[in-house]
């Protein structure tokens, strides 16, 4: 894809020729760069270059770690560019509506897309939307300031999502998963609203890897979530930045971005009780007794057997069936097609007769066919 070559830094669109004003900014702004083979590596065109050549050698100069402010940062951009390039999910001229709830993930996505949106070889621009409950003591004021100070574009929705919540459901039910449904709606609105390209969500990779537990273990489904969704109707892409982002580095990069943070006011929030948080501790207990399980955990959900699952719409009976009897027939023919000698090997133009005791050594791709 060219916007993703983009991206990455391996090539650029051709542009007119400058002007004399271009040529003059030309000679005060250099351009940055992001090479998909290290996306920390940051190339800066010299002034005066038009075009940047797949090598990126003649006239370039190269820089360590772009400016980042911390190490910290640094990581997580590294770890959010691969995202982006791995599931493409920013293309030149989107504008990208973060969904900012106050909480730590959505304050260091938003941070960190900023940060990044400064030095991509591609242009898009951010709006952060709030969705307010309707809960009291809702802080939404600190998110306006707060958005104010770092000079982000920002909406906030007030809705009754809250007293819709307390009609429908019973006293003893868990609302998580009908507020997210409540909230996403609103979002689709107002990415309408605001002229969004993509919705991006600040899932990081815990929440991946607890939803797939959430899924195995009570509702009866092998699924998570995906890091780019395009809604049924076609008319909202979904970007999950922070998939290979943990939750502890985004709640140490919103305390070191000192932006604050928001709860819901929601009364069941941080309910130890929830579903949800005993699969959490369930990961911490066992990333404690078997360090590394995190990471294994996210790795296996891009790394599917559908071969090896119970699934007959991956695997129908009928046409496994069918597959095992054309190889079954072509593994007939191929040892009975020619004669063979002790060593196994073909004897040609010999007119011996065939010994049946003798198994011939068949060519995999004569049995199977070419791969």
């Amino acid at each position: 894809m060219a916007v993703m070559a983009d991206i990455c830094g391996l090539a650029t669109a051709d542009r007119p020729h400058p002007t004399s004003e271009e040529r003059r900014s030309d000679q005060e702004i250099s351009a940055t760069w992001i090479d998909s083979r290290d996306p920390l590596r940051v190339i800066q065109i010299v002034p005066g270059a038009r075009r940047l050549r797949h090598s990126c050698r003649p006239r370039t100069r190269y820089n360590h770690p772009m400016g980042y402010r911390s190490e910290l940062e640094s990581r997580l951009a590294k770890k959010t560019t691969k995202a982006i390039v791995d599931y493409h999910m920013l293309e030149d001229g989107d504008r990208v509506m973060v969904g900012l709830s106050g909480g730590k993930d959505s304050w260091a996505l938003l941070q960190i897309l900023d940060v990044l949106r400064q030095r991509a070889p591609i242009r898009f621009s951010l709006i952060a939307v709030n969705v307010d409950s309707g809960y009291k003591d809702y802080k939404h004021g600190l998110i306006a300031s707060t958005c104010d100070a770092h000079g982000w574009e920002y909406r906030i929705e007030h809705t009754g999502i809250g007293e819709v919540i307390e009609d429908i459901l019973d006293a003893d039910a868990t609302p998580c998963s009908l507020c997210a449904r409540l909230r996403r709606g609103v979002l689709y609105r107002m990415a309408k609203e605001v002229g969004a390209t993509k919705i991006a969500l600040g899932h990081h990779a815990d929440d991946f890897i607890e939803t797939l537990l959430l899924n195995l273990f009570f509702a009866g489904a092998l699924k998570a979530m995906p890091a780019k969704l395009v809604s049924d109707d076609g008319a909202h892409v979904v970007i999950r930045p922070l998939v290979y982002v943990g939750e502890e580095e985004a709640r140490q990069y919103a305390k070191q971005s000192e932006l604050p943070i928001i709860g819901c006011c929601c009364p069941a929030c941080g309910d130890l009780g929830l579903q949800r948080q005993r699969a959490k501790r369930l990961i911490m207990e066992l990333e404690t007794e078997h360090p590394g399980v995190r990471q294994s955990m996210l790795k296996a959900l891009s790394n599917v057997a559908p071969r090896h699952l119970l699934d007959t719409r991956l695997n129908p009976p009928a046409e496994l069936r069918a597959r095992a009897d054309v190889r079954s027939a072509g593994l007939k023919h191929a040892l009975s097609a020619r004669p063979s000698t002790g060593s196994g090997r073909a004897v040609e133009g010999s007119g011996a007769p065939a010994d049946p005791r003798v198994l011939r050594v068949v060519p995999m791709t004569e049995v199977f066919g070419p791969t």
